[in-house]
């Protein structure tokens, strides 16, 4: 068996292919070792970005929150502010309609008072005028004159 051509040949092969094959088992399996490191490297980016993005997405969601618990706040301020202008409006014109109203009775009582001053004024003028023409009448022009003066100079007295 060892004078075998095909012997030799196929030691030769086995030593040729175990020469051979450590380079290309060492190569292969530095490339995939460099391989197998870029994965790596690249799952260790991707995980990074995806903690990353989780971490944005959830501040995002704060900021939103935030956002939405400020606008709420805003809308309760601004319905605050439009209740108190209102009931502010309610109250100036109550206060308006009570003014007016004050007025209009002092106008009323102002009114009254003319009228009655003026009623006053006419029956003292008709009183006047009467007695006047009934003193002309039945008195003498002398007597009717006496009796003015007399009454002239009680006049003081009876107005005070």
């Amino acid at each position: 068996m060892l004078s075998t051509p095909e012997f030799w040949v196929a030691v030769g092969f086995v030593i040729l292919v175990a020469g051979v094959a450590r380079p290309v088992w060492r190569g292969a399996t530095q490339g995939l070792d460099a391989r197998s490191e870029r994965i790596q490297q690249t799952l260790d980016e991707a995980r990074t970005l995806h903690e990353e993005a989780q971490h944005l997405l959830a501040e995002y969601q704060r900021k939103q929150r935030d956002a939405a618990r400020e606008a709420e706040q805003m809308i309760e301020q601004a319905r605050g502010e439009a209740e108190r202008l209102r009931a502010e409006a309610v109250e100036n014109l109550e206060r308006t309609v009570e003014r007016r109203k004050a007025l209009a009775q002092e106008k009323i009582a102002q009114a009254e008072t003319d009228a009655v001053r003026a009623v006053r004024d006419a029956a003292v003028d008709i009183a006047i005028a009467a007695t006047a023409r009934v003193i002309g009448e039945r008195l003498g022009e002398d007597r009717a004159a006496v009796l003015i003066d007399d009454a002239v100079q009680d006049l003081p007295r009876h107005l005070n």
